[in-house]
């Protein structure tokens, strides 16, 4: 059966998995004080334009109509899934549900389903690769909504920041703190909680050790190396997450690695330099 997968921009798909799945993504308003970037905004050219901002870019969750012009551009028959990023650090979920509330108000057919995947960046990321995959094999919505929200429980995601400066401009980190971490070239190892929350799992001195923190979080599950996906993003960090990635390769030979750059949404918290994986 055809099921329709719409995600966020929170999820940093990768773009061969949104135009091999047609996955519609709708896009978090980034602002640059009064400038509302467009939402094909080059991810290079968005990093670029951050670094020469005086301000951190602020971001706002979709309004319900942007879901519901979504859902109404479904072909009538096929089925909806929406998986949004977790709903305690964004309310995107919430303008989902009133979307759906308004879309059967107003009559129309198609069944939707929504997920809180409670994960964001390369979590979504490959909770939405995985959701693709099974949306073609699945005899109904229900069954493919369990199995995406399984899956999602089951997601580990860790990353960690080369730069402190976005997560104290942003107040997400007490300024003195921050200064003081930023001066000792303390880097912290963070985690996707299973509330959806970020946390902090480790503080390290310098990149090379917090990456190779990062890279043994990967011992903690048994890997099916035949089945199993791995998702690394970055925040304008190619060549970095490129050695990652090999080095990831030589001890764990997984099947696919979903690669991708953090979009605006992302990279306005992590700031660049950042490094995610999720599995």
């Amino acid at each position: 059966m055809t099921i329709k997968i719409i995600t966020d921009s929170g999820s940093d798909l990768p773009l061969e998995y949104i135009q091999k799945y047609d996955v519609t993504i709708v896009h978090l308003p980034v602002h640059f004080q009064e400038e509302l970037m467009p939402e094909d905004t080059d991810t290079k050219a968005f990093y670029a334009k951050m670094r020469e901002s005086k301000e951190l870019p602020t971001t706002a969750s979709p309004s319900p109509q942007v879901f519901l012009d979504k859902f109404k551009e479904v072909e009538a028959g096929t089925d909806i899934l929406v998986i949004c990023m977790s709903s305690n650090i964004s309310s995107t979920y919430q303008a989902a549900r009133i979307a759906k509330e308004m879309y059967e108000e107003e009559g129309f057919p198609n069944a939707i389903e929504l997920i809180d995947s409670k994960t964001f960046s390369g979590g979504l990321s490959l909770v939405v690769a995985m959701a693709c995959k099974w949306s073609e094999t699945v005899s109904s919505l229900a069954e493919l909504k369990a199995m995406v929200e399984r899956k999602a429980e089951e997601v580990t995601a860790y990353f960690t920041l080369d730069t402190l400066e976005n997560v104290i401009k942003g107040g997400r980190l007490n300024r003195l703190s921050g200064a003081v971490a930023s001066v000792l070239n303390i880097k912290l190892l963070l985690k996707i909680s299973d509330e959806g929350t970020v946390e902090v799992v480790e503080k390290t001195r310098g990149l090379p050790k917090a990456l190779t923190q990062l890279l043994n979080k990967l011992e903690e599950k048994q890997h099916d190396y035949e089945q199993a996906v791995i998702a690394i993003v970055h925040s304008n960090a190619e060549k970095l997450a490129l050695e990652i990635k090999e080095r990831i390769l030589e001890k764990h030979p997984f099947k696919e690695i979903l690669f991708s750059s953090m979009g605006p949404v992302m990279g306005t918290y992590a700031g660049e330099g950042g490094i995610g994986v999720a599995f």
